[in-house]
């Protein structure tokens, strides 16, 4: 194992390893304001009918006698669409143009299985199993020196998003880093500075240094303009991205994820639990950010949607089509874009599920050009086309 792939694979260790974090070191936080895009993957298969509810489609009451979310709670959007009323917390940044939805947006490719779909949409090569990294990896432009926190995964093991020939990690908590123990500390760091062994010590200068560096981060302060973060792991990771940004590390991209949405039996009230997690948090980190969200995109992607009709034990099955929340960045928000295929009998993918009528890929492509300037956009999705812009950017 490389110790590139040791560092990208890995959460980073704190003290013994000998491979000092060197990359950590040049890391000084700065004024950097460079363009971030942030991917947040939903686990699971989340239930964009209920999420995004079409409550203007009669077809949706029809195949959801138990499961649709009732009309009189259903936030209206455009009079066609609503959010699930867990989502409020999102109704402002829709208010105000800052998000976009992209409904029946998702993966071309059939597959039913979360690992395989997860892959695939993670690579950005739907229907080929034998990539191995990551649409934003491949996304971030070529530099001579990149900054060494450019890519960063909120996850104990680096996310296959994140993978390939650029430098990344994965830093399951900017709070691990702290130095817990100073008198350890200064013993080890005592250690490191008497070893006859030039390397060595020098390992052990940057590696306290670059503990140091990353106590600093930690200790940037609560989050600002009165966000308020949801309590839990993904609350937790969104607002170490917030710091991260803030701290102008040279951060350009990151990824989280939030699972726990394969709801087959009894979907209403894990759904309304996962939904209002993940409004909350979306709605901090736009709020603690401020201004700077026009240098920030934040895209969210689930890896297929779920089926139209409930089934016998008021949960939904693995279906097809999903949906995209697009915030920040100069986003066209207040708007459910995609082209809505309905939910009659004939309308429905194979019969049972929405179907695709945007493919993420799209969405990413725009995203990509936007952030990054990358025009080269055949090399980031391999063999896909993008139709169009579907609005979001400027």
């Amino acid at each position: 194992m490389t110790r590139r792939t040791w560092l990208g694979s890995t959460a980073l260790q704190l003290f013994g390893t000998g491979l000092a974090p060197q990359w950590l070191l040049r890391a000084a936080p700065g004024e950097s304001r460079g363009k971030v895009v942030v991917a947040v993957f939903l686990r699971g298969a989340a239930d964009a009918l209920n999420l995004i509810v079409p409550y203007g489609d009669r077809h949706y009451a029809e195949l959801r006698p138990n499961l649709a979310v009732p009309r009189g709670e259903v936030i209206d959007l455009d009079g066609f669409f609503g959010l699930h009323p867990q989502l409020r917390p999102l109704l402002p940044l829709y208010q105000e143009k800052q998000l976009a939805i992209v409904h029946a947006a998702g993966s071309p490719d059939s597959s039913r299985s979360h690992f395989d779909a997860q892959d695939c949409m993670e690579c950005g090569t739907p229907g080929r199993r034998s990539t191995t990294d990551g649409w934003l990896n491949r996304a971030l432009p070529a530099r001579t020196e990149a900054p060494p926190l450019r890519a960063v995964s909120c996850t104990t093991t680096l996310a296959r998003t994140l993978r390939g020939t650029n430098p990344a990690i994965a830093v399951a908590s900017i709070g691990e880093f702290r130095i817990r123990d100073l008198e350890a500390a200064a013993q080890w760091q005592s250690q490191y500075a008497s070893t006859a062994d030039p390397g060595l010590r020098r390992s052990g200068a940057e590696t306290f240094a670059a503990l140091s560096l990353l106590e600093t981060v930690a200790r940037s302060g609560s989050p600002m303009n009165g966000a308020t973060y949801p309590r839990g792991r993904f609350g937790d990771c969104m607002w170490q991205t917030a710091q991260l940004i803030r701290a102008g590390v040279g951060l350009e991209a990151a990824f989280t994820e939030l699972g726990g949405w394969d709801h087959h039996v009894n979907e209403a009230p894990q759904l309304a639990a996962r939904a209002q997690e993940l409004a909350q948090a979306l709605a901090a980190f736009s709020r603690d950010l401020g201004s700077r969200m026009q240098d920030v995109v934040v895209v969210t992607m689930t890896e297929f949607g779920r089926t139209a009709c409930e089934n016998g034990a008021r949960g939904t099955d693995h279906g097809h089509a999903g949906f995209m929340f697009v915030t920040g960045g100069g986003t066209r928000g207040g708007q459910v874009l995609g082209r809505w295929p309905g939910l009659a009998a004939e309308q429905l993918y194979e019969g049972r599920d929405l179907a695709v009528t945007t493919d993420y890929r799209d969405v990413l492509s725009s995203i990509v050009r936007r952030q990054y300037g990358q025009t080269d956009l055949a090399s980031v999705f391999p063999g896909y086309t993008q139709v169009g812009a579907n609005g979001l950017l400027l």
